[in-house]
């Protein structure tokens, strides 16, 4: 009966380690998965989030590469853990599950109250670094910034094509243009000088929205992709707890 008793206990115990390896394969990729994004996240759309003046888009980013970082090591760890059968390491692999868990929750209530702050920061500021810094000295990485945002969006100014007409840019670099040649359709040295729709991007709620947009779309896969690594997680928990338990009965 005991002998019985002591086989189920170990055909127990084999299951869930291959099941934690299985999941710790899973949990590697993933993390490979979310420094990917994190990092394209940043580096893709690096000129957008330089027209930010809030930097907790970029962080949200940052924390997800550094999950995504601690997720890759974690996944070699939990396998050797599995593999080794040691329940100090698998102790030290639930600890590390746990803060990653909490990184992610962290990351997704910066990006919730980013979104709740969003169009509150955009039209505050976005219309000022626009009409105040295109193609100013000192400020190439706005004028380059602007320039992408207005033709990636297809878009012209803040609100709209008006706003051009305010600010420092009309009054010294315009050069009769009355928007920048990045808010033509078919951009060319000069074609800024007509306004016209069949011209220029005429869009309703001009690059703020667009850009509100944008960066929602964003969020919503950063989200996810966060999300979706924590219900592994809780699955690598259970697993790793039962395994725990299942080790020190054995021990007794």
């Amino acid at each position: 009966m005991a002998d019985a008793e002591d086989k189920t206990n170990t055909c127990g115990t084999v299951c869930l380690k291959y099941l934690l390896f299985i999941f710790n394969l899973l949990f590697w990729l993933a993390g490979g998965i979310v420094m990917a994004v994190g990092i394209w996240t940043l580096v893709d759309k690096s000129d957008y989030i330089s027209l930010l003046s809030s930097s907790t888009y970029s962080a949200a980013a940052y924390i997800l590469i550094g999950a995504g970082a601690i997720v890759v090591l974690t996944g070699i760890l939990g396998c050797c853990a599995t593999i080794r059968e040691q329940r100090s390491l698998l102790m030290v692999f639930f600890v590390l599950l746990l803060l990653i868990f909490l990184l992610e929750i962290t990351a997704g209530i910066l990006a919730y109250v980013y979104y709740q702050e969003l169009n509150a920061e955009l039209r505050a500021d976005l219309k000022e670094r626009m009409v105040q810094n295109y193609q100013q000295p000192g400020q190439e990485h706005i004028t380059r910034a602007i320039d992408k945002l207005q033709q990636d969006l297809k878009c012209c100014g803040s609100n709209s094509s008006a706003d051009w007409k305010e600010g420092a840019w009309i009054h010294t670099n315009a050069r009769r243009r009355l928007v920048p040649d990045s808010c033509c359709k078919t951009p060319t040295v000069g074609c800024g000088a007509r306004d016209h729709p069949s011209n220029i991007y005429k869009v309703e709620g001009g690059c703020i929205s667009k850009l509100e947009e944008f960066i929602l779309q964003h969020l919503i896969i950063l989200g996810s992709v966060g999300l979706g690594i924590a219900f592994i997680q809780i699955v690598g928990m259970i697993f790793t707890c039962c395994l725990y338990q299942r080790l020190k009965d054995e021990v007794y």
